[in-house]
C-alpha cells in the first residue's frame, strides 16, 4: 500500500483506538453516502486483509469490527447504551522449555511407547533423567522424524524439556523436543597418559602385554570437551592422573594411524568406590525393599530386583531424613564428603511426581531418608 493510504489507515486507527474503549455511538445513525472502494489494499503490519475502505466526502473509513480484530481487539456493540466497547485478546504465553545438551548415559523402554533417558552433559541440568512419549518431537540432524526405540548410549543429542522437573537425584521430568547428532564411541578404561598441550588436553588408553605398555586409543581434548562426574559435577584436568578409571565419549571419526585418534567429546570419572560388587547391590536393594511401605509398592513398576543402584556423594544431596538424628548423622556424613547408596524405583506416577528413590549410608548401611519427590 502506498504512503498516502498507510496515513489515511493510521489516522483512522487513532481515532478508532485513541478514545476510550467505550465509544459513543449515537453519532453512527445519520444517513451517508459514499464509495466502496475495492481497489484499495489494506494491510496491518505488512499483512494483507480483505477490509474495503468506504471514502465519504474524500475519507477512509474502514470496518470497525473488521480493523479491531485485525490489531488484536474484539469488538461488541451494546444496543442498551449504544457503545462499542474494544476488548484486547489476550495471547497466550508460550511454554518456557528448559535447554540442555549432552550425551546420553543410558536409554530402556518402560512400555506403551514411553522411554527413559539419562543425560550426561550441559545446560541448567548437568546431569538429569528424562522422560519421552508420544508427545516428544524427536528429529535427526537433518529435520526428519526420528523414532524414540532409535536413541542409543552414546548419542549426542539437544534436548528442551520442563518446566516442571521432580526434585529427584537427579531430577526428572518430561522431553519435549529431542534434536539428535551424531553417535559417539565410548570406551570405559583407566588413563595411562594424560598431558596439556597447545590445543587443549591428550589422554592416551592401553594394553599391557609382557610388561610392556602399547597405546591403544588416543583421543584429543579441546575447549569444548566436558569432563564431569558420572553425577554431572565438573572436573578439573589438573585432577586426571594415570591410572583415573574414566569413561570417554569419543568419535565417531578416528584416525588410520597406529594408535587411532579422534576428538573426546565427554569424559566421565568413575571413582573406584562407586563400583559396587553384585553382592553389595542385592544387599542395598533388599534393605531398601524392607523400607518402602505397603502403600507405596502398589504404585511401583520396577521389581524389588531390578531396582537401580548408585553411589552419589552426600555432599548437596537433599535427602529426607525422618529424624532429627539421622539429619545430624547425614550432615556429619556430608562434612566428611562420605559416600550415599541410592536405590530407586520407577513409578505408575513418574511423571507426577517423579520416582522413589531411598538413600543410605555406604559404609554403615544405615537408611538415611528418601529423595523429594514433586
Amino acid at each position: 500500500m502506498n504512503n498516502k493510504n498507510k496515513k489515511i489507515i493510521l489516522i483512522t486507527m487513532i481515532g478508532l483506538l485513541g478514545a476510550t474503549t467505550a465509544a459513543s455511538a449515537s453519532g453512527f445513525m445519520d444517513k451517508v453516502s459514499g464509495i466502496l472502494r475495492s481497489d484499495v489494499k489494506v494491510s496491518v503490519n505488512g499483512e494483507s486483509t480483505s477490509m474495503k475502505p468506504v471514502f465519504i466526502n474524500g475519507q477512509a473509513y474502514l470496518p470497525a469490527r473488521s480493523e479491531a480484530a485485525a490489531l488484536g481487539y474484539t469488538l461488541n456493540y451494546n444496543t442498551k447504551n449504544k457503545e462499542i466497547e474494544l476488548k484486547k485478546i489476550e495471547e497466550e504465553e508460550a511454554v518456557k522449555y528448559v535447554r540442555g545438551t549432552g550425551v546420553i548415559v543410558d536409554v530402556k523402554s518402560t512400555g506403551e511407547g514411553q522411554y527413559q533417558i539419562e543425560l550426561l552433559g550441559k545446560g541448567d541440568n548437568n546431569w538429569i533423567i528424562l522422560h519421552a512419549d508420544k508427545d516428544t518431537i524427536i528429529k535427526d540432524r537433518e529435520g526428519k522424524a526420528f523414532n524414540a526405540k532409535d536413541l542409543k548410549a552414546g548419542m549426542q543429542i539437544d534436548v528442551q524439556y520442563g518446566p516442571i522437573i521432580a526434585l529427584s537425584f537427579p531430577g526428572q521430568s518430561h522431553v519435549a523436543q529431542i534434536n539428535v547428532g551424531s553417535q559417539t564411541l565410548i570406551k570405559e578404561d583407566v588413563i595411562q597418559s594424560v598431558k596439556h598441550t597447545e590445543d587443549g588436553w591428550v589422554v592416551e588408553f592401553g594394553e599391557t602385554k609382557n610388561g610392556v605398555l602399547t597405546p591403544t586409543l588416543t583421543v584429543n581434548a579441546g575447549k569444548e570437551t566436558s569432563v564431569l562426574t558420572s553425577q554431572g559435577q565438573p572436573v578439573d584436568w589438573a585432577d586426571l592422573k594415570v591410572g583415573t578409571k574414566v569413561r570417554a565419549y569419543y568419535g565417531p571419526n578416528l584416525t588410520k594411524s597406529i594408535p587411532p585418534q579422534g576428538p573426546l567429546h565427554y569424559l566421565v570419572v568413575l571413582a573406584a568406590n562407586e563400583q559396587l560388587s553384585p553382592a553389595a547391590v542385592q544387599e542395598f536393594r533388599n534393605l531398601a525393599w524392607s523400607q518402602v511401605q505397603d502403600t507405596q509398592k502398589s504404585h511401583l513398576t520396577t521389581k524389588q530386583n531390578d531396582a537401580k543402584v548408585e553411589v552419589v556423594d552426600a555432599k548437596g544431596s537433599s535427602v529426607l531424613t525422618a529424624t532429627d538424628e539421622l539429619k545430624k548423622k547425614l550432615e556429619a556424613l556430608q562434612a566428611a564428603n562420605g559416600k550415599l547408596v541410592t536405590v530407586s524405583y520407577n513409578t505408575d506416577q513418574d511423571l507426577l511426581v517423579g520416582p522413589l528413590t531411598l538413600a543410605f549410608n555406604m559404609d554403615t548401611k544405615e537408611f538415611v531418608g528418601y529423595f523429594p519427590r514433586r
